[in-house]
């Protein structure tokens, strides 16, 4: 039986059973439907402290609130599913919005935004053994990738090894790669061509296999470089959407266009849906699902 958001510290407290039985009972789909398309709403931003969107720096403080524009982004046609963290995913569950959808854990969320370790990106969030008992449907990995930063290493290392677990459990793996590096203190990810080619290439080579891997990458800075990009390996390949910006339609036009290269299976948006420079979540949704 579901919950409502106001309820949901009192199941926490009372009956913490409640989340794995509602991930029991929850009605599993095909990674994959019939379209053959997906489009997965990203929330996993707060666990790593990154809760700005746009001028406002908390705004994905409020745990009622991104639950909310959650339920309504999931309730839209065209919605395959939601990528989060275990808290997210577990007041979800309890809300009973999950049947019927992919459901994708998210995996390290060590690197904390600003954080002087950021980059040693620790596996502290879903483990593939949390994902297969829960009965989840696939994972996400972040790889930011700093020549100038020894912990790049210990998250490659431990990236190939999450990749190896989930393949073991024949669970889909989704994994962002970024060639990085630090400007004043923060961490920018490079979108040039070059170094995206470079990010596909060493992600693609990870693990023991990677029959179940799948690449989360972004638009290039230049948008007609991703056909040649995406010729790097033959993964199939989820867009990721990040923010839009004040020029949607710009933006739009940039997905538009690289959904139909050959590998692109798909879009993986978070914020730029969830708290939509103009318009409503159902709006931003319904825009997102007409570019598949």
């Amino acid at each position: 039986m579901s919950v409502s958001i106001p309820d949901l510290t009192a199941v926490r407290a009372r009956h913490p059973e409640a989340v794995a039985e509602a991930a029991a009972r929850r009605v599993r789909r095909p990674l994959l439907g019939d379209s053959g398309r997906l489009l997965i709403v990203a929330a996993d931003h707060p666990a790593r402290g990154a809760l700005r969107v746009g001028d406002r720096d908390l705004a994905m403080a409020n745990r009622a609130d991104l639950l909310t524009r959650l339920c309504a982004a999931l309730s839209r046609p065209g919605v395959d599913g939601v990528l989060a963290t275990a808290d997210v995913l577990e007041d979800l569950l309890l809300l009973g919005v999950l049947d019927g959808k992919v459901v994708m854990g998210s995996m390290n969320r060590g690197g904390l935004a600003g954080a002087a370790f950021e980059m040693d990106d620790r596996f502290t969030g879903h483990r593939a053994r949390d994902l297969a008992r829960l009965r989840f449907d696939a994972g996400k990995l972040l790889l930011r990738i700093d020549y100038d930063d020894p912990g790049s290493l210990a998250t490659l290392e431990s990236t190939a090894r999450a990749i190896d677990e989930m393949a073991e459990r024949h669970l889909p793996v989704f994994v962002e790669p970024f060639i990085s590096r630090r400007r004043d203190g923060r961490v920018v990810n490079d979108l040039s061509a070059a170094a995206v080619t470079r990010a596909i290439a060493i992600a693609s080579g990870l693990g023991g296999t990677s029959a179940y891997t799948w690449l989360k990458l972004p638009v290039t800075a230049d948008p007609d470089d991703m056909g040649e990009v995406l010729r790097t390996s033959t993964l199939p390949v989820v867009l990721l959407g990040g923010e839009v910006g004040d020029d949607q339609e710009a933006a739009y036009e940039r997905w538009r266009k690289a959904l139909r290269l050959p590998t692109v299976q798909g879009l993986v948006v978070g914020r730029s849906l969830l708290y939509p420079a103009r318009g409503s979540v159902e709006q931003a949704v319904d825009t997102a699902v007409s570019l598949l």
